[in-house]
């Protein structure tokens, strides 16, 4: 049996799972010295990009992967299951803890913590074969990658990029996400995006700052100045030219149901931790992805025609750059390269934080 201490040590690493925006949509609970109970959650009534919550089931499959390998650690075997009757809304998961004496830890247990968002240029330095072959077979049975890594392929991305960043940065929909998500002034946040991890340089971020206290101000600074220019350049165009590769993580069956998420959202947790696990670091590109989720299930997220006709074009256009159909099943985008650790990440919130209040 475990015991308590040591539930809330592999919780203590569990909480570094990604989550969007490091919204950390899930709340823990101890019911008995073998058995978490993590009550998840989802943003979708405010955040554009929690499509019919499936971010943030996701985020709950990197937390259940991050917790099997964390009690690994302990001698513990984890495994999970959806409590019947869960509402997709606030899924509930039953996480039984088994002692396996003897049992090796995970050999991707040290990078749980070290794992990070690397936002800014990364170097050109092509994958290994090793790192290559580590990469492909990251994300387990039922998934295959795609790799962008020839200068063509990379150009090709930065350019779809820079058209999926103008949609995001002229939607009126998303701008109450990112004046929301960004802690401006600060080098580390526990539960948003400190201001020094978001990649651009100083004087673009106090602009920023003081552009996004309006959606008024990004309306006159899109439309005269010339405003979606700086932060494409600096958050989309410039990364996405500057790495080894992008890496696109595909689903043998499209993800249909709640679980069919949150097991994505373990082969994304893998494919993370195996990078880093190999020297990479990693920055997601989910964005596009997402404005595909929308497109493809005949869904508008916008007042603004001009928005919803871009993000079913951005859709088409990743479909002829990745040479697949509108039936494909696409589970995690981003990009991948050797870089110096980001001097700036997000923390998260302590377990106490976390735990479930009267239970």
């Amino acid at each position: 049996m475990a015991r308590r201490e040591t539930l809330l040590k592999i919780l203590d690493l569990a909480r570094w799972a990604p989550s969007g925006d490091n919204t950390q949509p899930w709340r823990f609970e101890i019911a008995a010295d073998e058995h978490i109970v993590i009550h998840g959650n989802d943003t979708r009534e405010w955040c554009l990009y929690d499509f019919n919550g499936h971010a943030s089931h996701m985020a709950h499959g990197a937390l259940l992967e991050t917790l099997r390998i964390a009690a690994t650690g302990e001698g513990l075997a984890a495994s999970w299951s959806l409590r019947p009757g869960s509402s997709d809304k606030a899924p509930v998961f039953d996480v039984r803890l088994e002692a396996r004496p003897g049992m090796a830890p995970d050999p991707l247990l040290p990078f749980i913590e070290s794992r990070v968002v690397q936002r800014r240029p990364m170097r050109t330095t092509p994958l290994t074969a090793a790192q290559r072959q580590a990469l492909s077979a990251a994300p387990g049975p039922g998934y295959s990658i795609s790799l962008f890594e020839s200068s063509a392929e990379r150009r090709q991305v930065a350019g779809f990029l820079w058209r999926s960043a103008y949609v995001r940065l002229t939607c009126p929909e998303a701008y109450p996400v990112h004046k929301e998500i960004i802690e401006w002034r600060t080098r580390f946040s526990k539960d948003r995006i400190p201001e020094q991890a978001v990649g651009v340089d100083g004087a673009t971020a106090r602009l920023m700052e003081w552009v996004m206290a309006s959606w008024g101000r990004v309306q006159f600074f899109n439309k005269y100045l010339f405003g979606t220019i700086a932060p494409r350049i600096q958050l989309d165009y410039i990364p996405a030219r500057a790495c080894a590769a992008h890496v696109l993580v595909k689903a043998d069956v499209p993800a249909r149901s709640l679980e069919d998420h949150v097991r994505g959202g373990i082969a994304l947790q893998r494919v993370w931790l195996t990078a880093a696990s190999v020297g990479l670091h990693l920055q997601p590109e989910m964005t596009p992805l997402i404005f595909r989720w929308y497109a493809r299930a005949g869904l508008t997220f916008s007042s603004v025609p001009k928005i919803n006709a871009g993000a079913l074009a951005l859709a088409d256009e990743f479909e002829r750059i990745g040479g697949f159909g509108p039936d494909q099943g696409l589970t995690f985008f981003c990009r991948v390269g050797v870089s110096d650790a980001p001097r700036s990440r997000s923390l998260r919130k302590s377990v106490d934080e976390l735990m479930l209040t009267g239970r």
